[in-house]
């Protein structure tokens, strides 16, 4: 990953910083609680995600960039609703207090609601992108992000506590809430860049296979790693009787079923492979593809 790291996210944190104080410009407070919730040790997953497609599909990477901070502000905002007493009353997140404990509940909701609605400004105020494109990436990201995508899983998720789901209702949940948007990141890579059906095709197939990885490993972190290691509250998930891998499989079969996920994901990648003679691709973009996947394994210590 250090080609796209070095190359792309000191720029891509530059423009973050940039939107921030254009953004936010009219409260000092919100725009404090903003950069804030933004720097907070994130790992930048999704940007990675969708500039790697771009990257891939040799598109340009400045067009990338409103649509990757929209992703990461909105998944931002989630993080910070997500961390407050009504949802799952959380502290800490990556070691360091949320949001709402850095400041109060009011800001906390009020910085989460003006990162959501100024994503789609991100995405449709860059004269880099054609208007089609700007408009397109915008519709897609609030399906994605709304009561189609992010929020249904959400609220499935909430209604699912203390009930007993099927591994089947398990996965719905989790497409939604954990996939929609890591999904949307290959969508609008593919978008930007233009690339084929045929090639589009297997990166999404890879997307649906990396979100659900994504939230199993989110499971298995919250039983295998203490507070320190995950940093946040272990145990949570226990706590308020939430469905998961590890609840529904068991531990050993939820860390097996994630190794098979991960292998799903993989073969999309080898699928991809057909293209390595064609000059319209950046195949070594496929080893961003593969490293995303050493993130959501897990280590048990066994």
């Amino acid at each position: 990953m250090e080609k796209i790291l070095n190359d792309y996210m000191q720029d891509f944190e530059t423009y973050m910083e940039t939107c921030v104080d254009r953004y936010a410009e009219d409260s000092a407070t919100l725009k404090e609680a903003i950069a804030y919730s933004l720097s907070t040790g994130g790992k930048r997953f999704r940007p990675l995600l969708l500039m790697a497609v771009v990257q891939f599909g040799k598109g340009e990477m400045a067009q990338a960039f409103s649509s990757a901070a929209a992703l990461e502000w909105i998944h931002t905002y989630s993080l910070i609703h997500d961390d407050l007493p009504a949802m799952d009353d959380d502290n800490f997140r990556r070691g360091k207090p949320t949001t709402h404990k850095q400041f109060n509940e009011a800001i906390a909701i009020l910085a989460g609601d003006s990162m959501l609605t100024t994503a789609f400004g991100l995405i449709l105020d860059d004269e880099n992108l054609p208007i089609n494109k700007r408009v397109q990436l915008a519709k897609n990201l609030s399906f994605a992000a709304g009561p189609k995508g992010m929020v249904s899983g959400q609220m499935a998720d909430i209604e699912g506590e203390s009930k007993e789901l099927t591994l089947l209702e398990l996965q719905r949940i989790h497409q939604q809430k954990t996939g929609a948007l890591i999904e949307y990141a290959v969508s609008a890579g593919s978008l930007i860049a233009d690339i084929p059906v045929n090639a589009s095709t297997s990166l999404m197939n890879y997307a649906k296979h990396l979100g659900l990885a994504y939230q199993i490993h989110n499971d298995l972190k919250d039983v295998v790693y203490d507070s320190d290691q995950s940093g946040k509250a272990a145990g949570k998930d226990a706590e308020l009787e939430k469905n998961t891998y590890p609840s529904i499989l068991g531990l050993n079969k939820a860390i097996q079923q994630l190794e098979d996920v991960i292998k799903a994901a993989e073969a999309e990648i080898n699928e991809l492979s057909v293209f390595v003679e064609s000059s319209a691709f950046d195949m070594s973009s496929l080893e961003i593809l593969k490293e995303l996947l050493d993130y959501v394994r897990i280590e048990t210590g066994a």
